[in-house]
């Protein structure tokens, strides 16, 4: 492979190695803890030389993907990054990326599955892939719900932080629950939040019943919630163990598929 008239020759291999170590090198700093990081660190996390990694980072400077401290020797992320981060987000199309996903939960399961989005202090049902039996849920596309009522929505709900829970039930709660009442939901919250995943029964629908997980986007918010619905006599004890594990795979590859590298990322 060559690089143009009077560039020296380089081998398809080296490339190659040299675009891997520069990506690493640019994921090392977008998921460091820390708003910027040295090359000694770099070189440490990713056991690489520091020739190495001076290299990588000196071109990435240059290219915009990085920004240096010339006081610190210390580097963060740059215009570049941002820009091709942003780009790849007005062109992320959520309900594609959950698409195959919910095909398979629904070819596994024969119910219903959804895709719900965060809307403030609510959420919305956006696309739904329908159970083929013929006794099956089918969810209003469009609607608007409150995050602190049925299964899609509390598992959007116990993802937040506490701080952002509390001002979310004082706004939503101010003179329908009792303080008692308003314990045991932040209570099921937290239990919610420890298994993965929410179960409802007859909650928002007398006849209907879900297992729901939140996803995550690439900003590490909570996005929405992926779901398995159908009517509440099959959302029965023995399934739900085994549909529970379905919805948190699931969502975790619809995150994963929106960017999102996990909380300690």
């Amino acid at each position: 492979m060559s690089g143009g008239p009077g560039a020296p020759e380089v081998e398809e291999g080296e490339t190659s190695s040299g675009i891997a170590r520069a990506l690493q090198v640019v994921f090392a700093v977008a998921e460091s803890s820390e708003p910027d990081v040295g090359v000694s660190e770099l070189a440490r996390t990713l056991g690489m030389s520091k020739t190495v990694v001076h290299r990588v980072v000196r071109t990435l400077v240059a290219t915009g993907f990085f920004v240096v401290d010339e006081r610190t020797r210390r580097y963060r992320l740059g215009p570049g990054a941002v820009s091709v981060g942003l780009a790849a987000l007005a062109r992320l199309e959520v309900p594609k990326v959950a698409q195959p996903h919910m095909e398979r939960l629904v070819a596994r399961t024969a119910e219903t599955a959804t895709l719900s989005a965060r809307y403030g202090d609510q959420r919305m049902y956006l696309t739904q892939v329908l159970s083929p039996q013929e006794i099956r849920m089918a969810v209003q596309l469009g609607h608007l719900f409150p995050l602190h009522v049925g299964g899609s929505s509390k598992a959007i709900l116990a993802s937040l932080t506490p701080a952002e829970i509390d001002a979310y039930l004082d706004r939503a709660l101010t003179g329908t629950m009792s303080v008692t009442s308003r314990e045991e939901l932040v209570a099921e919250l937290t239990r919610i939040r420890r298994r993965g995943y929410t179960v409802s029964r007859g909650e928002r629908q007398v006849d209907a019943g879900s297992v729901a997980a939140p996803v995550f986007d690439a900003t590490g918010r909570v996005y929405g919630s992926l779901s398995i619905c159908g009517p509440v006599a099959r959302i029965s004890d023995d399934k739900v163990e085994e549909y529970g594990a379905l919805i948190v795979e699931a969502a975790s590859a619809v995150s994963t598929g929106l960017g999102y590298r996990g909380r300690d990322a």
